[in-house]
C-alpha cells in the first residue's frame, strides 16, 4: 500500500526535521504514517475541525497540516509540530516528496489508472490479465461503459458520479478529460437497455441539479472481460457522436440503440455523396425551404399521415397535399408513398451527416 511507502519516507526524514514529529492522516483522521512509529495507527477525535479549515496550509493546537493534493483533494493529510514559519516549510517539503510518490504509486498500482490505461490504450493487451490479478480485479466481470459529457467543472462531475457509485471494487470513475468522464459499471450480463438508460438518467439529473450543466450520457456495449472494457468506450463515444448528428436533442444515446445513424456513420463519404446523387436527380436538398422541411418532418413523425401532420401543422389538409406535390416536382420523390418516404428520410440524415463532417473517435 502506498501508506507503507510514506512511512518508510517520513522515517528517514526524521533526522531533517530537526526533531519535530511529523506524519501523516488518512480521511478519517488516523496516523498512518509518522516520525515517531508508536503513534502510526493512532485517531485524532479533532479530525472533523480539520475539515473546516479552506485552505492548503493551516494551523491547529500547535501543529501546522497541509493537505496532500490541494483543498479539494483530502484522502491524505501532513502534519509537523510548530505552527512557526519552519513548519510551514517542513509540511511543503514532505507534502511535494509524498506526492511524486503517490502519483507514481497510482500510475503503477491503482485500479482507476490501470482501468484508464485500457481506455486510452496505454496498456499492452498481454499485459493486462497479469496487472488485473496483481490488482485483485474481477476479470471476468461484465462491465459496461457510460460516457459522461458535460460542460462544468470535471472534477466536480468526477466526485459527483463517484458519490453515486460507492462501491470501488466494482465501479470505477475516471476522469478523461475537461469534458468527459467515465463510468465503468459492473452489471448483469442480460441486463435490459431500459436499466442502464434509467441509471443514466439518474446520472443526468443529478449532475444536471448540481452543476447546472447541460448532460449526455453515451451508453456502450456490455462487455464480458476486462480487456474488452476499451471496446465498450469506444462504443459509448460512438454513441454520443452519432446523437450529436442525428439526434442532438437527446440526453442519453445507446450504442445498441442507434438504429440508421449507426448504418450511416459506417459509410465512408464518398458512396455517402453517390447515394444523394441519386435520389436527388431532379435537384437537392438545398432546393427546399425551411416550411417545407418543417412540413416534412411533421409528416414524418406523424406516420405518413395526411390529416393529423395538417392539424398539428395548423394548416388546411389541402395545403399540406399542395406542399407533397410541389416536394414530388423538386425531388421526384412523393412522401405519401412508403418506399419514397423511406429514401428521403434516410437521405436527410446522410445530407445532415455530410454536412456535420466526419465524426472524430
Amino acid at each position: 500500500m502506498a501508506v507503507r511507502l510514506f512511512q518508510t519516507v517520513i522515517y528517514q526524514m526524521q533526522s531533517a526535521l530537526g526533531g519535530r514529529k511529523a506524519g501523516v492522516l488518512d480521511e478519517n483522521g488516523v496516523v498512518v504514517a509518522c516520525t515517531d512509529v508508536a503513534a502510526v495507527g493512532q485517531p485524532w477525535d479533532f479530525v472533523a475541525d480539520l475539515a473546516k479549515d479552506t485552505g492548503d496550509t493551516f494551523v491547529k493546537s500547535g501543529r501546522t497540516f497541509r493537505r496532500l493534493g490541494g483543498r479539494n483533494r483530502s484522502d491524505y493529510t501532513i502534519f509537523c509540530e510548530g505552527e512557526d514559519e519552519c513548519a510551514r516549510g517542513y509540511v511543503g517539503i514532505i507534502c511535494v516528496s509524498l506526492s511524486q510518490l503517490k502519483q507514481y504509486y497510482d500510475e503503477k498500482y491503482d485500479k482507476i489508472s490501470f482501468i484508464k490505461n485500457i481506455l486510452i490504450d496505454n496498456i499492452m493487451i498481454s499485459d493486462i490479465y497479469p496487472k488485473a490479478k496483481a490488482l485483485f480485479l474481477n476479470i471476468e466481470a461484465y462491465r459496461v461503459a457510460l460516457l459522461i459529457r458535460t460542460q462544468g467543472d470535471e472534477y466536480a462531475a468526477q466526485e459527483i458520479v463517484a458519490s453515486l457509485f460507492p462501491d470501488k471494487n466494482k465501479d470505477f470513475v475516471i476522469s478523461i478529460n475537461e469534458t468527459d468522464v467515465v463510468l465503468i459499471k459492473e452489471v448483469k450480463e442480460d441486463l435490459p437497455l431500459k436499466e442502464l438508460e434509467k441509471l443514466a438518467g439518474s446520472v443526468v439529473d443529478t449532475l444536471g441539479s448540481e452543476l447546472m450543466a447541460n448532460v449526455k450520457v453515451g451508453i456502450g456495449s456490455i462487455v464480458g472481460t476486462v480487456s474488452e472494457i476499451g471496446h465498450s468506450y469506444k462504443d459509448a463515444i460512438v454513441a454520443l457522436e452519432v446523437g450529436k448528428v442525428f439526434d442532438n436533442d437527446r440526453a442519453i444515446i445507446s450504442y445498441n440503440n442507434l438504429g440508421i445513424g449507426r448504418l450511416i456513420y459506417q459509410l465512408p463519404t464518398k458512396m455517402c455523396e453517390l447515394f444523394l446523387s441519386e435520389v436527388f436527380k431532379k435537384g437537392s436538398l438545398d432546393v427546399l425551404d425551411n416550411e417545407t422541411i418543417v412540413t416534412i418532418h411533421k409528416f414524418f413523425e406523424n406516420n405518413l399521415n395526411v390529416s393529423e401532420a395538417s392539424r398539428q401543422l395548423f394548416v388546411h389538409r389541402n395545403t399540406l397535399v399542395y406542399r407533397l406535390d410541389k416536394i414530388y416536382k423538386l425531388t421526384g420523390l412523393d412522401l405519401r408513398k412508403f418506399d419514397d418516404a423511406i429514401v428521403f428520410k434516410v437521405a436527410m440524415m446522410v445530407s445532415k451527416y455530410l454536412k456535420t463532417g466526419k465524426i472524430n473517435i
